[in-house]
């Protein structure tokens, strides 16, 4: 980002966002049912406001509080997930006033400043990024509880491109000494991204697109599900508990598949990426599909990495998989633009330099890696982002077709527990045996 001439347009626009996200529901909608996989609406849009309220306007600025019992209301950290739906939030009408007022007096602070410092950046980055990621959770949410699809101006029909029927196949990694992460004086960084670190990667080969649909359906139809050898111990416990039998949003009708689309049922996409699929799901595909899932580190080798003149790989690290340059529409599938996924052979201009399609947006992608630090780990100032996580949580690259174009890149990491299938996630798979 162009810092400082489009923070304010930027600050402006992800609350437009946010509030057409939740404009068109009602007030019984804005506070849905207890889930522990969601928030209600009504809480997380203050929540927004007051995180943005709190980094720049009181911690950056010391300024007062707007709101007398504001941290006890909106503030993540103390206000424990079951006890949202029960505290006495603000109106809908008050809290997009103090949505509004936040943004204000931000704007008033720095809308016309011609440099910023670095603290200014960092915080006025950090709350943006923040509501971006929070966007992105008010879709996964419209979709979890079939509210109907949100609808905005500029979004386009997905493409009906015609593609070859021949599949992509594998991509072969030389492997090497690889420079995994971020540095901390790139761009905006968040603390679990930092600081950037070689780790040696073994040769290897992985999918040029992510798992379909198709593929996916297959190992459902063959009793996927019901085969205890493609399970982990956890994954199976997960299976019983859920008594999964395909993945969440599924349904049989006669002898098609049909997904749920927000709050409308629609026949299976073959060559759409699977989706709403959690960590158990992918890793027991992958053992009956003969695969395995990529590491962190060699996903963002595959994404990042071009290769020398002698076989193995360059110094140069990409931020994006096509270059330095930022996401475009003929790039990746971003910031809503097609309201849904699109073929994962579409995008060509998007590939990585060995070939890798689409592994910045569409679907986030599920890796083998569990959620820890990299060597040398210190907590932002915002503690709360990234350490509480560590250890119980798995690693996603990669963005979906909701995710913030100035958010994403290859270095960044986003993380869940195994068992959320409620985000737009899918996978990549690696082959076992060893690349010479």
């Amino acid at each position: 980002m162009d810092f400082p001439a489009a923070i304010t347009e930027s600050l402006r626009e992800a609350r437009r966002r946010t509030i057409s996200l939740v404009d068109d529901l009602n007030d019984k909608q804005m506070m849905g049912p207890r889930l522990e996989i969601v928030n209600p609406l009504l809480w997380e849009i203050g929540h927004v406001a007051w995180f943005q309220e709190y980094w720049i306007l009181r911690h950056l600025n010391r300024r007062p509080s707007i709101l007398e019992k504001g941290d006890a209301l909106y503030d993540s950290a103390k206000v424990a997930h079951e006890t949202r739906w029960n505290i006495p939030l603000l109106s809908r009408m008050s809290v997009q006033s103090y949505m509004q007022e936040v943004l204000e007096r931000v704007i008033d602070l720095y809308g016309a400043a011609k440099e910023y410092d670095d603290d200014a950046a960092y915080f006025l980055s950090l709350a943006l990024l923040h509501e971006d990621m929070h966007d992105e959770a008010f879709t996964y949410t419209r979709q979890t509880l079939g509210y109907p699809q949100p609808s905005f101006d500029g979004a386009v029909r997905q493409s009906t491109e015609r593609f070859d029927a021949e599949k992509l196949g594998d991509a072969l990694i030389p492997g090497g000494r690889f420079l995994r992460g971020s540095m901390s004086n790139h761009h905006f960084v968040f603390d679990n991204e930092m600081d950037a670190h070689e780790v040696e990667i073994e040769p290897f080969a992985i999918s040029r697109t992510a798992v379909t649909n198709s593929e996916f359906a297959a190992f459902v139809d063959e009793g996927g599900y019901q085969r205890k050898e493609f399970w982990s111990d956890a994954g199976c416990r997960w299976r019983e508990s859920s008594d999964a039998k395909h993945p969440v949003y599924w349904q049989r009708q006669g002898n098609q598949w049909l997904r749920r689309n927000f709050d409308e049922l629609v026949a299976l996409e073959d060559h759409l990426p699977v989706l709403h699929v959690n960590w158990y799901e992918a890793d027991a595909f992958c053992r009956w599909a003969k695969r395995r899932l990529p590491t962190e580190a060699e996903w963002e080798m595959a994404a990042s990495a071009e290769p020398n003149t002698v076989g193995g790989i360059s110094q140069r690290k990409r931020r994006f998989p096509w270059g330095d340059d930022p996401p475009t529409p003929e790039r990746a599938n971003l910031d809503w633009r097609t309201m849904g996924c699109t073929d994962v052979r579409a995008l060509r201009e998007g590939d990585s330099a060995f070939g890798c399609r689409q592994m910045i947006g569409n679907v986030w992608e599920w890796t083998a890696s569990d959620f820890n630090p990299y060597p040398g780990f210190v907590p932002g100032a915002y503690k709360e982002y990234s350490a509480p996580w560590f250890g119980d949580h798995k690693v996603l690259r990669g963005g979906c077709w909701t995710t913030r174009s100035r958010l994403i890149h290859n270095a960044y990491r986003n993380f869940y527990k195994p068992d959320r299938g409620d985000v737009w996630a899918g996978f990549r798979t690696c082959a076992l045996q060893e690349v010479a």
